[in-house]
């Protein structure tokens, strides 16, 4: 029981970090500035500078963030956008394929799946708020209040039909 929830949590850290490196390698690809990854939310327990990033381990081991100069992103072309967007999805895709099976593989497709959800701040929702932006020529705030509450209505939508 110990070592299966010893892999669960280092799985999901792993998984969590390589979704964040998935984010900044496609940042570095199309030359934008990355300011700070994080690893958890809440305190900050531990931070080491690399490359101009502050990489940060925070408390509570519940999810990852990294912060971009979105002046910079918003400037790229959409393709360039959802690329940058969509790496960290790619990245836990093709590693949970890859160990496909094993309790990695399962965390990195459950963090594939879970972040391609349109909720607000997921990878999903940001990549729609992007391409509602371009189809829109620009922002709305009625257009992305309605994405914002239909994404979470469809998501809790899924997750009953899931579990009933």
């Amino acid at each position: 029981m110990l070592l299966s929830i010893v892999t669960f949590a280092l799985s999901l850290f792993v998984a969590m970090v390589l979704h964040e490196l998935g984010h900044w390698f496609a940042a570095r690809i199309c030359n934008v500035p990355v300011t700070q990854v994080g690893i958890g939310w809440g305190p900050k327990i531990a931070a080491l500078p690399v490359l101009g990033v502050d990489w940060q381990l925070r408390l509570l081991p519940l999810g990852a963030f990294t912060r971009m100069d979105m002046v910079v992103l918003q400037r790229l072309s959409l393709s360039r956008q959802l690329f940058v967007l969509g790496a960290g999805v790619g990245i836990n895709l093709f590693l949970g394929l890859l160990a496909w099976g094993t309790p990695f593989g399962f965390m990195n497709l459950a963090l594939a799946v879970g972040n391609l959800m349109p909720l607000y701040q997921l990878d999903g929702w940001k990549g729609g708020m992007v391409i509602c932006r371009r189809l829109l020529g620009g922002k709305n705030k009625e257009a992305e209040w309605a994405f914002t509450i239909c994404g979470a209505v469809v998501v809790v939508l899924v997750i009953t039909a899931i579990f009933v």
